[in-house]
């Protein structure tokens, strides 16, 4: 069996593992075995063979990790859910103080509270969100 048919089957046995355990690396080396298959059908030996290998492999692990780490470490630039309604103003519909209230936060009324106990919220006073805690969205 020609050199390029190994390769080809060294390739397939590093993609299991990469599909098996989400590790990118074995992907790398599954592409530096396809490119010493190419270097064996254009003609090269053994040696231009591993070489290859090895230099395509350490390549794409020395291009590609750090770019995925750093994606990894990245917040996403979206918010959803309760995330995108922090910081947001409301309008306060029903007076609102520590024990409860109503506010009209993106066009939905929410239960509210107040963040101190001491603050009163009255009707149609703008309120910026701080969390919500559960169903009710704490203001100040």
């Amino acid at each position: 069996m020609d050199a390029w048919v190994w390769w080809l089957i060294a390739a397939v046995g590093l993609g299991i593992p990469l599909v098996l355990t989400a590790m990118p690396e074995f992907g790398m080396f599954a592409v530096g075995a396809v490119a010493a298959a190419v270097a064996d059908v254009l003609g090269g030996g053994k040696v231009v063979q591993v070489l290859v290998f090895a230099v395509v492999s350490v390549a794409l692990i020395a291009v590609v990790r750090p770019i995925a780490a750093r994606h990894r470490n990245q917040r996403p630039q979206l918010a959803s859910g309760i995330d995108a309604l922090r910081g947001r103003q409301a309008v306060v519909l029903e007076r609102v103080d520590a024990n409860g209230g109503r506010i009209k936060l993106a066009g939905e009324i929410w239960s509210a509270r107040t963040l101190d106990a001491d603050q009163v919220c009255e009707v149609g006073q703008q309120v910026d969100i701080v969390e919500i805690d559960g169903a009710t969205a704490v203001v100040m």
